[in-house]
C-alpha cells in the first residue's frame, strides 16, 4: 500500500510563532501536535486531498531560497489584495526574487523568510485546487517521476523537464520546476511527511521507496515510528510509519 502525504513540514525557528502567521493567512485551526510540534488542520481533514501543515523546530538559520513554496490562489483580483494584505497584517512582507513588474503574482515572505506567492485570478492552471494551489518545487523531471510513484499521484504536467502531479482526489498541485536546480546547502526548511495506514508494512514501504530512487540518511533519527531519507534530488522526507490521524 502507498505511502499518503501526512503533511507538508515546516523547520521553523518559532514553531508557535510561524503556525499562528499561516493560520491567520490560511483560516487554519492551530492544534498541538504529537511531537511537541504545532500544527495546523484543513477545514475539512477527512478530505482524503487534504494534509495538516506542521511546524517543527529548527535552530539551523535559512540560507538562501527555498526548494519550495506555496502559491495561494485567487477568484478574483480583490481577493488577491485581501490575501496579500492579510499576509502583511499578520507579520509577511513583500520580497523580491527576481519577478517581473508585469508579472501578477505577488511574491512575499512569512516571518521566518519563508517564501510564497500569492497568484493572480485566472490562473487555469491552478483553478481545480483551492486555496493552496500548489507547493512549487525547485526540481528535476526524474523527481517529479519519483514523487508520482511514491504517492500514487498521477502527473498532470510533463512538458519541457516541468512536471505536476496531483492527487487522485483533487487539491493541492505539487510542481516541479525543471533543471538548473540551485545546489543545496543545509537541511531544507519545507519537507513532505508521508504516513502508512496502521495495518501496512513499515519496511516494505520502505524497500519500495528505495527502489523507487529514495536514499537512507543520517539527518534526524529513526525512532521506531518514522525514518528519514532523501529523495532524488537530496530532498529531506519523513516516511511515518503509523498512522496518527
Amino acid at each position: 500500500m502507498a505511502s499518503q502525504l501526512f503533511a507538508i513540514c515546516f523547520n521553523a525557528s518559532r514553531p508557535s510563532d510561524l503556525a499562528r502567521f499561516w493560520s491567520g493567512v490560511l483560516g487554519w485551526d492551530v492544534v498541538d501536535g504529537p511531537d511537541d510540534d504545532v500544527e495546523l488542520l484543513p477545514p475539512h481533514p477527512d478530505d482524503p486531498a487534504t494534509f495538516r501543515i506542521r511546524f517543527l523546530l529548527s535552530h539551523e538559520p535559512k540560507t538562501g531560497q527555498n526548494r519550495a513554496h506555496f502559491d495561494l490562489t485567487s477568484a478574483s483580483a480583490e481577493e488577491q489584495r485581501r490575501t496579500v494584505a492579510r499576509a502583511l497584517e499578520c507579520g509577511g512582507r513583500h520580497i523580491d526574487v527576481g519577478q517581473l513588474p508585469e508579472e501578477g503574482h505577488v511574491v512575499l515572505a512569512d516571518p521566518d523568510g519563508n517564501e510564497f506567492c500569492v497568484i493572480e485570478a485566472g490562473n487555469k492552471f491552478l483553478a481545480d485546487t483551492g486555496f493552496i494551489g500548489a507547493l512549487a518545487c525547485d526540481g528535476t523531471q526524474d523527481v517529479g517521476y519519483f514523487w508520482s510513484a511514491a504517492l500514487g499521484w498521477p502527473l498532470v504536467w510533463d512538458q519541457d523537464q516541468e512536471t505536476a502531479i496531483q492527487s487522485p482526489d483533487g487539491g493541492t498541485k505539487i510542481t516541479w520546476g525543471g533543471p538548473p536546480v540551485a545546489t543545496k546547502t543545509g537541511t531544507n526548511r519545507l519537507l513532505l511527511e508521508l504516513a502508512l495506514p496502521a495495518e501496512a508494512d513499515g519496511e516494505a514501504e520502505v524497500d519500495r521507496l528505495l527502489a523507487l530512487g529514495a536514499t537512507r540518511t543520517n539527518i534526524g533519527a529513526d525512532d521506531g515510528s518514522r525514518v528519514m531519507l532523501l529523495d532524488p534530488d537530496g530532498n529531506e522526507f519523513t516516511l511515518r510509519r503509523r498512522e496518527s490521524r
